[in-house]
């Protein structure tokens, strides 16, 4: 925002010593002098005016010449939904209207990329520089025309055999008993498959001998889960973010993962929401590699895909899947109301990935193993805000 410095003024003499309170006599007042003061005044009047509307257009220019929309209502990236721009979210049967507060979220750029990640792209492209072309990287955005079913802001993907026809505008609408306490842990990061990675540099296609794995935290899917967390944290949320790593051996991952779950649970039973952080891998038989992307903001964004299951065939000792489902669909349309082309399909099959453990567990896939590890994170931060706001509204 530019800043204003007052205009200089003329040296003007001295005051005279003003007369003591009790002696002071107003001089009578002619009808021009009335009509000069009146007039002086509706001038200062009008130059206040013109300062804040010339500050608020200048802050709206900053906006948009920074590639955001102007701010208003639910979608604003710089500033988090007031009470008069709740009307943009989904309704949702149980949960009161809110007015979210999100601590110095505000004054937080969603959109800028941390420095850590700007220091990796930049040493990577004199490491990557003798790279080879492989295969070709595709854009492709996601949304309710890749659906098997659409509701407004909520799409989904359904590939049950026993919920076929489910219309999950209802699930949308059905109230769940979530109940959290917001001065407790209430909220669970963690990564089954620990090592997934992503690209560094933006590009159209892919490298021999480039690898979609690392046990570096600050290059994998877990640093996209600490982005996630620190937006929850910066709304006033307790998260604890898991970061030990569950995939060393692929095989067993999630029974791994399960048992440190279970313990997290048992030490903190406040935790009602579970979050398993991925990221996909989307290939065609031709070797192209899909990189699912939004434009949100002006920024690219990895799209997001939630998963969540059914008790169905194989799929058994799953009693809260309903519960999971309304959560699931409540989040979806949530993300897809406030940053419209972040969320592909939700994605509803026969499954369950340890989503049984408690009845608002969900596995979110950030992108896919062809986006930019700064797109994931992006999108990390736009999930952390929508999470933020939809949980507020079931605070005990």
């Amino acid at each position: 925002m530019q800043e204003f410095t007052a205009r200089r003024r003329e040296p003007t003499p001295p005051p005279k010593p003003a007369q003591p309170w009790n002696e002071r006599r107003e001089a009578p007042v002619s009808g021009a002098r009335r009509r000069n003061r009146l007039l002086g005044m509706a001038c200062a009047v009008m130059a206040i005016l013109s300062l804040l509307a010339s500050d608020s257009l200048l802050r709206g220019a900053a906006l948009v010449g920074a590639g955001f929309a102007l701010p208003q209502g639910a979608g604003s990236l710089l500033y988090p939904p007031t009470e008069s721009s709740s009307a943009a979210l989904p309704i949702l049967a149980d949960a009161p209207t809110h007015k979210i507060v999100l601590g110095d979220v505000k004054n937080f750029d969603l959109r800028a990329t941390p420095a850590d990640i700007q220091v990796l792209m930049e040493e990577a492209v004199a490491e990557y520089a003798d790279q080879r072309r492989d295969g070709d990287i595709r854009d492709k955005a996601y949304g309710a025309k890749d659906a098997s079913h659409a509701w407004g802001a909520l799409f989904a993907r359904n590939t049950t055999k026993s919920q076929p026809e489910r219309d999950l505008s209802k699930d949308l609408a059905a109230p769940i008993d979530l109940q959290l306490d917001k001065s407790k842990p209430a909220i669970l990061i963690f990564h089954t498959h620990t090592t997934e990675a992503f690209e560094i540099l933006e590009r159209p296609w892919y490298a021999v001998g480039w690898t979609s794995r690392t046990e570096n935290g600050a290059k994998s899917i877990v640093r996209v889960g600490e982005e996630m967390a620190k937006v929850l944290e910066r709304a006033g949320w307790q998260v604890i973010h898991d970061r030990t790593i569950y995939d060393r051996q692929y095989t067993g991952a999630y029974d791994k993962s399960r048992t440190a779950v279970l313990k997290h649970l048992e030490d903190n039973p406040g935790i009602l929401v579970t979050l398993d952080v991925h990221r996909d891998a989307i290939h065609t038989d031709s070797g192209v590699r899909i990189r699912p992307v939004a434009e949100i903001g002006g920024k690219r964004a990895a799209q997001v895909m939630i998963i969540t299951g059914v008790q169905e065939g194989a799929i058994a000792h799953y009693p809260d899947w309903e519960e999971n489902l309304r959560f699931a669909a409540k989040l979806h349309a949530a993300a897809e109301e406030r940053y419209p082309g972040l969320m592909r399909p939700l994605f509803f099959a026969p499954r369950r990935y340890n989503m049984d453990l408690t009845p608002y567990s969900l596995l979110l896939e950030m992108g896919a193993d062809a986006n930019t590890l700064e797109e994931a994170i992006y999108s990390g931060r736009l999930m952390g805000d929508v999470l933020s706001g939809l949980l507020e509204g079931y605070i005990l």
